[in-house]
């Protein structure tokens, strides 16, 4: 594999994250702040899942690049993400976000109102996978966020990319795991998320980029 040490990321000391995030203007508003922080109360195990700064920022970001009207999350947990993708729709845009639990949303849909977005995101609990069957089958979907339990990736991949529009997007979050998807020895969370990993990277159907943002994030293009 050619490699050219000179050009690997810079390690990221918590001053430079902080000097990134006012640069790229991506500090977190006081209300992701507080959903932040209300979910580390809520749930202080689980509060690791709330989506980085950078990241938030870089959904709304995309979204409005894409012009998106039409936006699917698989994994809601407490709102930050989704929160993030409406605030990019265009006016008459809607997001369908998917969950299983209902005291994590509560907390994201008392979130959405206070930032003026609930009317543009429609929660549908229940397994994700079902509900994505249950979209309609032709391409639609302008953008993809997949977060979730990470040995139904493959099977959220599947469904969604037969629904992507031509030159759709779909963001995979969490692709490296911690550094633990090279493990010899993994355990069930990355060896499910090498082998999503694997089976994105030969999916002719896209073409893709993985990036050192957060956790590891996963862009793909869907192919005409």
């Amino acid at each position: 594999m050619l490699r050219n040490d000179t050009f690997r990321n810079i390690a990221l000391t918590s001053e430079l994250h902080d000097y990134l995030l006012t640069q790229g203007r991506m500090t977190p508003d006081p209300l992701l702040a507080e959903l932040a922080e209300r979910t580390r109360t809520l749930t202080p195990d689980q509060a690791h899942m709330v989506v980085a700064p950078e990241e938030a920022a870089l959904l709304t970001f995309l979204v409005r690049l894409l012009g998106a009207r039409n936006v699917v999350e698989v994994g809601t947990f407490t709102g930050s993400s989704s929160l993030c993708l409406a605030r990019g729709l265009a006016a008459d845009g809607s997001l369908i976000t998917c969950d299983i639990s209902a005291e994590w949303t509560d907390l994201a849909h008392e979130f959405w109102i206070r930032d003026g977005v609930a009317d543009r995101i429609e929660l549908r609990l229940g397994p994700a996978v079902d509900t994505l069957r249950a979209l309609p089958a032709e391409p639609h979907l302008d953008l993809a966020f997949i977060d979730a339990d990470k040995p139904g990736y493959i099977d959220y991949w599947e469904e969604l990319v037969p629904r992507m529009r031509p030159d759709a997007l779909i963001l995979v979050d969490n692709t490296l795991f911690s550094g633990q998807v090279i493990d010899e020895f993994p355990g069930e969370k990355p060896a499910a998320v090498h082998a999503f990993n694997e089976h994105a990277r030969e999916d002719e159907r896209v073409e893709l980029v993985m990036l050192a943002v957060a956790d590891g994030l996963t862009m793909a293009r869907r192919l005409p």
